[in-house]
């Protein structure tokens, strides 16, 4: 079950209209964040992620499950079994079921919510994209900082160019 801090927060994501992977990002630094304070594990920093996800469909937020082909049969059934939860009103969840899972969980180690980790996990994803996708999301998230916003991030990139010089 999420905290309610990480549903409110996500809700403030929501109400601002920024997209359904924000609002999904809060339900996935709660997981990362569960793994460090040492409440469970996960196999990998993958796995946390995903997690996460899971908890942010079943939460009610839109985030469609992937498309055919992209990820294995098996993940895309689960993530659709998860949105239907979310969107349909909430059933409780099992508590044989959820016992079982945070026992595995637990057995796990804590390294995949490592800085190493999420840093290998981000830029393998990166990899899979092309670079006008990834220049097009970028794009993006320039367009959502706001005028302050872009001020700073232009100051700090003259920075970060003057270094390397």
């Amino acid at each position: 079950m999420p905290e309610k801090q990480t549903i409110e927060r996500a809700k403030t994501a929501r109400r601002k209209g920024k997209s359904a992977t924000t609002q999904a990002g809060e339900f996935v630094r709660e997981e990362i964040h569960h793994i460090r304070r040492g409440k469970h594990g996960a196999r990998s920093a993958k796995q946390a992620i995903a997690i996460g996800l899971s908890k942010a469909r079943r939460a009610g937020v839109s985030l469609p499950p992937p498309k055919k082909g992209t990820v294995s049969e098996k993940t895309r059934r689960s993530a659709e079994r998860a949105y239907e939860s979310g969107q349909s009103g909430n059933s409780k969840p099992s508590p044989r079921r959820s016992r079982a899972t945070e026992g595995a969980l637990k057995r796990e180690g804590r390294t995949a919510a490592s800085r190493k980790a999420l840093s290998r996990q981000t830029r393998s994803a990166a990899r899979k994209r092309t670079r006008a996708q990834r220049s097009a999301s970028a794009r993006r998230a320039a367009g959502t900082k706001g005028r302050r916003g872009r001020s700073a991030a232009a100051r700090k990139a003259a920075r970060t160019r003057g270094r390397q010089g």
